[in-house]
């Protein structure tokens, strides 16, 4: 069993983000999903932008990163798009860390610190989401894999951001299935 910190993305805590957390539960993890916008949800992700623009990126990611504070060292740190800025910052600093899951985004872990010799770190994405796969992210993730023996790049066919999230419009039910079952695959590496 592990401890998991899941980040969530940039349109809140949603109740898709609590199931993305619950399967990841039902393979006999812990999940703590630490509620970055005290209660609010977004109906999209200019809104949320537009909150966590007023509030301050710094000041919203604080939780997430006090969050990591309160677990044993061995956690895996798990990131939804803009939950995978906090989730990279935790992998590159807090010495806890022993694994990382990206979903839906990938930030150079050199704009947060060093990423750690060894550490196992999967990054999933659809490969044409208009953030993910045409902003770039999809090539920073691979080239930032090549070489590193513990880090795999999973690019998923389709178009949509938070495909991941069952309580928005895109949805992709197969597609989470399989994230959620290669994620539980690596968590079981890490013993």
């Amino acid at each position: 069993m592990t401890e998991i910190l899941l980040v969530h993305h940039i349109q809140g805590r949603t109740p898709g983000v609590l199931a993305l957390a619950d399967a990841l539960r039902a393979g006999g993890h812990t999940v703590e999903v630490p509620d970055l916008f005290e209660g609010r949800t977004f109906g999209s992700i200019e809104d949320g932008f537009a909150h966590t623009k007023s509030v301050g990126f710094d000041t919203v990611r604080a939780p997430a990163l006090a969050a990591a504070d309160d677990l044993a060292p061995g956690f895996v740190v798990a990131g939804v798009s803009f939950g995978v800025m906090a989730a990279t910052q935790l992998a590159t600093n807090h010495p806890g860390v022993a694994g990382a899951l990206f979903y839906e985004a990938f930030a150079d872990p050199a704009e947060f610190g060093t990423w750690p010799d060894g550490l196992p770190v999967q990054v999933h994405g659809m490969a044409d989401d208009p953030f993910f796969g045409k902003e770039g992210d999809a090539d920073a993730a691979c080239a930032f894999a090549e070489g590193r023996e513990n880090a795999e790049v999973f690019l998923y066919p389709g178009e949509v951001h938070l495909f991941t999230d069952s309580s928005l419009p895109s949805s992709d039910p197969d597609a989470t299935a399989t994230v959620v079952e290669r994620s539980l695959q690596m968590l079981a590496r890490l013993g």
